[in-house]
């Protein structure tokens, strides 16, 4: 008995690290180039991690510029025409969000955008700072 718990927690922690975040709830659109100049790291190539997992963050995460390099585990849990692949990414934060308001809680870079949606829409995601 005591090995089929072990065994079913440990199943439920791989599947929570594959697909889970547990964090809040808002929407995620894409942004597209040109990614420079910003707010974080002004004209910098190096600002950006590897991979071009990254976002520009509305006002209510932007935090008076703390947010620069912080990092959210993102998933995709909703949007129109079944948009979201089984996934989680990590993008890391280098920019505000340009427009007043902004038209989503996290601007994704294409290549975030494209990991975790099929289509090219405003979509549902859950999001938490890692």
């Amino acid at each position: 008995m005591r090995s089929i718990m072990l065994a079913t927690l440990l199943l439920y922690c791989i599947v929570f690290d594959l697909i889970g975040v547990l964090g809040d709830v808002g929407t995620a659109s894409s942004y597209d180039p040109p990614y420079l100049p910003t707010k974080c790291g002004g004209n910098s190539e190096d600002q950006f991690p590897p991979g071009g997992l990254f976002a520009a963050v509305s006002d209510g995460l932007w935090d008076n510029g703390a947010s620069c390099g912080r990092k959210y585990r993102v998933r995709c849990i909703s949007g129109p025409k079944r948009p979201c692949k089984v996934r989680s990414i990590v993008v890391q934060v280098v920019d505000l969000c340009s427009q007043d308001p902004c038209p989503a809680t996290l601007l994704l870079s294409n290549k975030a955008f494209d990991a975790i949606s099929k289509i090219d829409a405003k979509i549902n995601v859950e999001y938490a700072q890692i």
